[in-house]
């Protein structure tokens, strides 16, 4: 609603957009207590968020001109092609150059997933006093954006790496993030899904990089029904119940990673999607066709370096070459800052001295990761490795 709004209203009206929309769904909880919902309840909240957003712009000085083009460009009901259009156009108003990356993550939290200021702090472990200044910052900029409209190519192209990067970001707060309480976010990872699905489906962004990011997404989507059992911890990799992974989500992630091998360019999304889709069609862990993973993640580690992606090519290499390899290559990284307090670099070293047999130095590193797990999902998982020795 808050889209629809906006491309008629311009960014610089979106927290009139704002105000309406929460008016029309207050209203909706006093009324329909009383007269029940709706037959459209969509289209009842879209008619009472125009009519509001029509009543605001009233109130105010020399915004007549502005009301009447709400009342002629909005009509009281709003197909549901006409929202997927607004939201995409919304996805690439909020990703200008001018803001930087973690600021877009942030907005389109905000103005496309309906988080509150809370809820985005606890997405990013800040403050809300700092994710209000970084939502200030950027509203400051995007309020220079007049109608909210898909830009030519050539800017399209150049937001659309913007975009496709806040949604990966989206999506891994969701599947592996650093929330205090949960581990694992489901509705991040649906929001994810459901704009990549937008941008894949429209012709303007439906570029091979875009079904890259798609597949990923399906894939590791795919694996959510078993990464939580029934206890509440997370369930790693190699212990994950297979049977319980989503065939159709990993069906849709095959065909995505097709259509996103016919452009000439191979993205981080591509290689990472790989990855996946290695894991995804082994039968089990033991199965894993570890050597063509390492080898993906070499490539991955040339195009886009990152501490990650180095842990993940140590722990690759060490089930191809043996665990003393995989250490030498976890030193490399044990070297930067970035993973200082990461959990599962411990956890990875450990399980590396684990399988060469050195019991004490693995206790040693899963007694540190347990000490920085950040939740209690992962400190079960990693207290029920430390057990195990």
């Amino acid at each position: 609603m808050v889209a629809t709004l906006v491309r008629v209203l311009g960014m610089r009206r979106v927290e009139l957009a704002e105000d309406a929309v929460q008016d029309a769904l207050c209203r909706a909880l006093e009324i329909w207590k009383y007269r029940g919902v709706p037959d459209n309840p969509s289209a009842w909240l879209f008619q009472a968020a125009r009519n509001r957003a029509i009543d605001l712009l009233r109130r105010g000085a020399l915004v007549d001109r502005a009301a009447r083009r709400l009342s002629e460009r909005l009509p009281s009901a709003v197909g549901d092609v006409e929202i997927r259009d607004d939201q995409l156009r919304m996805m690439f108003a909020c990703a200008p150059s001018s803001i930087p990356p973690e600021a877009q993550v942030a907005v389109i939290l905000k103005y496309l997933c309906g988080f509150g200021v809370g809820e985005i702090a606890q997405a990013f472990l800040t403050s809300p006093a700092a994710i209000e200044k970084r939502l200030a910052r950027a509203k400051r900029t995007l309020k220079r954006e007049a109608l909210v409209e898909l830009p030519d190519a050539k800017a399209t192209a150049r937001r659309l790496d913007s975009v496709q990067q806040a949604l990966y970001l989206l999506f891994s707060e969701g599947y592996h993030g650093s929330h205090p309480e949960r581990a694992v976010r489901e509705e991040l990872c649906s929001e994810a899904l459901r704009l990549t699905s937008l941008l894949s489906e429209h012709p303007a962004t439906a570029a091979p990089s875009t079904f890259a990011l798609r597949a990923l997404l399906c894939l590791h989507a795919a694996r959510l029904p078993s990464r939580i059992d029934d206890a509440g911890s997370l369930v790693l990799l190699e212990a994950q119940d297979r049977s319980r992974w989503s065939r159709p989500l990993i069906e849709e992630g095959i065909r995505c990673l097709g259509r996103s091998a016919e452009g000439p360019e191979i993205t981080p999304f591509h290689l990472e999607a790989a990855i996946a889709a290695h894991h995804a069609r082994a039968s089990s862990f033991a199965e894993t066709d570890w050597p063509a993973i390492a080898d993906l993640y070499s490539r991955l580690l040339e195009l886009r370096p990152s501490p990650v992606v180095a842990l993940n090519r140590a722990i690759a290499i060490g089930r191809v070459a043996g665990p003393d390899e995989g250490l030498r290559e976890l030193d490399r990284v044990r070297g930067g800052r970035r993973l200082k307090n990461y959990p599962f670099l411990e956890a990875a070293a450990g399980d590396l001295h684990q399988r060469a047999g050195r019991i004490r130095e693995a206790k040693a590193h899963f007694e540190r990761a347990v000490a920085l797990a950040r939740n209690e999902s992962e400190r079960k998982v990693l207290e029920s490795r430390l057990s195990a020795l």
